[in-house]
C-alpha cells in the first residue's frame, strides 16, 4: 500500500505545534519528521480524508498553518529502510545511544539502548544531548534523581550510569511511560522507578537533582512543583526551550528561589542548569 507524505508549517508555539501532531494522528497519520521548513507527517493512502486534513487547518488556532507539499510514496520494507538510515547518537565521543538494531561498540564509556519508538529521547534532539553534556559536568554519585517529562527515560538511565543512588522517571504520555519501562529493563537497571504522571506526583518525594526536559510552557507551569521537591542545594537541568525563551525561564526560576548557574545552546535550542 502507498504512503502519502504531507508537508506542513508550524505554529511557532511548542503547545500548539504538539497539540496540531496529536490532531494529525487522530485522522489517520503515523509518522512525524521535523524539516527545514516545517513538519513532514506520513500515512498510509486510504487511511486518510482531505476533508479531515482541512478542517484542523481552518480551526482559529492553527489558521497560520500552510500545506506546504505533498508526496505519493510506493510501499517498500519501511523497517528495513528506517533501520538502515537511522545512526546512533554519540554525545562527547564517551556516550552512545544506540536502537537495539545496532551491535554494542566497547570503545564508548557510556553505551545505552533506547527503542526509538515515539516518544521523545533518543539524543538525537539538541535538547537531549544538550542535557546529556550537563550531565557529564554534574555530580551524581549517591543522589536522588527525578526524570521528569522522561520520554524514553535515556536520562534516567544515564543518571544511574553515572553513580546516583536512585531515579525516578516521569511521564504523562502511556506510550511514553510504556517505552521507559522496557528501556529501564533493556539496559538491565535498578533503582529506577518508572511512573505515569504529572508535576502533581511530586508533592511527597524530594530529590537531590531534577531533569525536566519538557518545553517552556510545562517549565513555566509546574516549575514550582520541581522547586518543592528539591533538596536544599540540589540541582536543576532545563531544557526544551530556545535560547530567546531563556529570560522568562530565569526569571521564573529565580522567583522561585532557584539560582541561575549557567547554560549552553546549539541551533538556538538551550539547556540551563540553577541550583537551590
Amino acid at each position: 500500500m502507498n504512503y502519502l507524505a504531507y508537508t506542513f508549517s508550524t505554529p511557532d508555539d511548542d503547545a500548539l505545534k504538539d497539540m496540531f501532531v496529536e490532531l494529525l494522528g487522530q485522522i489517520g497519520f503515523d509518522g512525524f519528521m521535523d524539516v527545514d521548513d516545517g513538519l513532514s507527517a506520513y500515512c498510509r493512502e486510504n487511511d486518510l480524508s482531505e476533508i479531515s486534513v482541512n478542517e484542523i487547518l481552518s480551526m482559529e488556532q492553527f489558521r497560520d498553518v500552510r500545506i506546504l507539499g505533498t508526496e505519493v510514496i510506493p510501499d517498500q520494507d519501511w523497517n528495513a529502510e528506517w533501520e538502515a538510515s537511522y545512526a546512533p547518537a554519540v554525545i562527547n565521543d564517551k556516550c552512545r545511544i544506540r536502537a537495539p538494531f545496532h551491535a554494542p561498540d566497547d570503545k564508548f564509556e557510556y553505551d545505552i539502548v533506547i527503542e526509538p519508538k515515539m516518544s521523545f529521547g533518543t539524543a538525537h534532539h539538541e535538547t537531549t544531548s544538550q542535557m546529556i553534556q550537563l550531565m557529564f559536568e554534574t555530580d551524581f554519585k549517591g543522589k536522588n534523581v527525578l526524570d521528569m517529562g522522561c520520554g524514553t527515560a535515556v536520562l534516567a538511565i544515564l543518571a544511574r550510569r553515572l553513580g546516583a543512588g536512585h531515579a525516578v522517571a516521569i511521564d504523562n504520555d502511556e506510550w511514553a511511560y510504556r517505552n521507559s519501562v522496557d528501556n529501564v529493563e533493556r539496559n538491565k537497571m535498578t533503582d529506577i522507578d518508572v511512573e505515569l504522571g504529572d508535576a502533581s506526583s511530586l508533592r511527597a518525594i524530594k530529590f537531590d537533582i531534577i531533569l525536566a526536559n519538557i518545553n517552556r510552557n510545562i517549565l513555566l507551569n509546574d516549575m514550582h512543583e520541581y522547586v518543592g521537591a528539591l533538596n536544599d542545594n540540589g540541582k536543576i537541568l532545563f531544557s526544551g526551550f530556545y535560547e530567546s525563551d531563556l529570560p522568562m525561564i530565569r526569571k521564573r526560576a529565580e522567583e522561585l528561589g532557584l539560582r541561575y548557574i549557567r547554560h549552553i545552546k546549539k541551533n538556538e535550542w538551550t539547556a540551563a542548569e540553577f541550583e537551590k
